[in-house]
């Protein structure tokens, strides 16, 4: 049921994009507490492949976390989302190119999709459905990594190869040479 029957919302997609570290998923969680603090049903998928912090669980490097429900392929996302208001997606350049089409039904079916993910690689090249989905999003917010040496802000996303392997020490190590080498 729409909060207010009276005044149906206009369905809307905005897109959070920006590189590794700079607070993609913390800006997704806030706009969601926010749309539950004014009643609005949601529900958050992310990609099943994030598991960084935790399997069920959208987790922002901060540590602030809201449940959510692991996907596999985009296709569940409508049937999911059919008694919400708002749909929240986290890491969505993992999804395939089908996820531009399920935002734009959802939006065109009166719900506001926020959307945050990696809008570039690690070359610099647009990722997964990123592009397109800032091409069609009413909204677009870019955020920004800042290196921890000389506050600037980051470009590009650093190389990690088999990051999947690398010990947590030597994954962060890497991240902080990375992000300082990118900015000078």
């Amino acid at each position: 049921m729409p909060y207010n029957e009276h005044f149906p919302r206009e369905g809307r997609i905005e897109v959070i994009c920006g590189g590794m570290f700079s607070g993609k998923t913390e800006e997704l969680i806030r706009r969601i507490k926010r749309a539950r603090i004014a009643r609005q049903e949601v529900v958050i998928f992310k990609p099943a492949i994030d598991t960084r912090y935790s399997d069920e669980e959208v987790v922002s490097h901060d540590a602030r976390t809201l449940d959510s429900q692991p996907l596999d392929s985009v296709d569940q996302i409508l049937a999911l989302s059919a008694q919400t208001d708002v749909v929240g997606i986290d890491e969505a350049q993992f999804f395939e190119e089908g996820l531009v089409a399920v935002c734009r039904t959802l939006a065109n079916e009166g719900k506001r999709v926020i959307v945050a993910g990696l809008d570039m690689d690690f070359k610099g090249q647009p990722f997964g459905p990123m592009p397109a989905l800032c091409a069609v999003a009413e909204d677009v917010t870019k955020v920004h990594a800042v290196c921890v040496r000389c506050g600037r802000f980051g470009a590009v996303q650093p190389p990690f190869g088999g990051r999947r392997q690398a010990s947590d020490a030597r994954r962060a190590t890497n991240l902080r040479t990375a992000v300082s080498l990118l900015l000078q």
